[in-house]
């Protein structure tokens, strides 16, 4: 199967967490950004099947890109990643193509269900 995981954070610690949830849930992390304009190009380099998307990035947010990658490939699945009080952020991600989202700060079983459920 394939498993490939990239995550996109522009918080180090975050993206730290993230693949010590992902590696331990059984997944490989290919790669990391911490802007939106690095997560395009590393989608188009690793085509993941799944990308972890920070809302709120320097230089290009995470909303931005998911727009970008689903004109790269509409059948792209990628949940965002938000801080509580970003409902309407959440909302214009989910419009954009995201296909769920989950909350900081992670729960490792929430993460793990988020991507199971988009993948099955």
């Amino acid at each position: 199967m394939n498993n490939k995981v990239l995550i996109v954070d522009d918080a180090i610690f975050m993206r730290a967490l993230l693949k010590d949830i992902l590696t331990n849930g059984g997944y490989t992390v290919v790669a990391e950004a911490s802007n939106g304009r690095e997560a395009i190009e590393q989608y188009k380099k690793h085509k993941p099947v799944v990308v972890l998307m920070d809302i709120v990035m320097p230089d290009m947010d995470g909303i931005e890109a998911v727009k970008e990658i689903m004109k790269y490939d509409s059948n792209a699945k990628v949940i965002m990643c938000s801080a509580l009080g970003q409902q309407p952020l959440v909302l214009e991600a989910l419009n954009a193509g995201a296909k769920e989202f989950i909350i900081k700060p992670f729960q490792a079983e929430k993460v793990l269900s988020s991507i199971n459920s988009i993948l099955s």
